[in-house]
């Protein structure tokens, strides 16, 4: 199986980094049990590409933590033969910050694509899972026939009752096994 996976907020805490950018750089608090939205209406168009300028910056992206349970379960998965493609809408140059981010916290992974259309990219490459944050990705991902999958936040939570299609986990531990329970071969052996 090909599973595709994001980075920010799927792989690690990329809100608690939003949130201090935004109040470094325009002094706007963004709490995150309040972001029930994809959109961060606090901000202009012009503020919020700021802020995601900011903390994807090489210093930020290497500081960022992962979700505790993540290269387990991904390194379990590759061990099973399959492929997992790292996919992110950070800017093409932060590639190789990327790929050593990943390296140095121990989540292998047999490629890895930074740029949008991350939906239609999967759909290009064959991808049966895209495990993601967004909401537009997540339900993209479903009308396009792939199983998406997510760590549940407040952006993503009313998901679960709209897509129920849509696999929701608390951590990355439930979420492989919820992954497991629609696709067998993702189990870990």
């Amino acid at each position: 199986m090909l599973v595709a996976i994001d980075v920010d907020s799927t792989l690690h805490d990329y809100w608690e980094q939003f949130r201090q950018a935004a109040a470094l750089l325009h002094g706007v608090d963004l709490p995150y049990e309040d972001q029930t939205d994809w959109a961060v209406d606090a901000l202009s168009r012009h503020q919020l590409a700021a802020v995601i300028e900011h903390t994807h910056d090489d210093t930020r992206i290497s500081e960022a933590l992962p979700y505790e349970g993540a290269a387990d379960v991904i390194n379990g998965w590759r061990r099973s033969g399959h492929f997992v493609l790292i996919t992110t809408h950070r800017r093409p140059d932060a590639h190789d910050v990327t790929a050593r981010w990943l390296g140095d916290h121990g989540i292998g992974f047999d490629a890895l694509r930074c740029g949008y259309e991350k939906v239609i990219h999967c759909q290009e490459v064959g991808a049966h899972v895209l495990i993601d944050d967004s909401p537009t990705n997540l339900t993209a991902a479903l009308a396009a026939g792939l199983t998406p999958a997510t760590i549940a936040h407040p952006w993503n939570a009313e998901l679960s009752a709209r897509e129920p299609a849509i696999v929701i986990a608390d951590d990355w531990a439930a979420l492989a096994e919820r992954l497991a329970e629609r696709h067998p071969e993702l189990a870990s052996s």
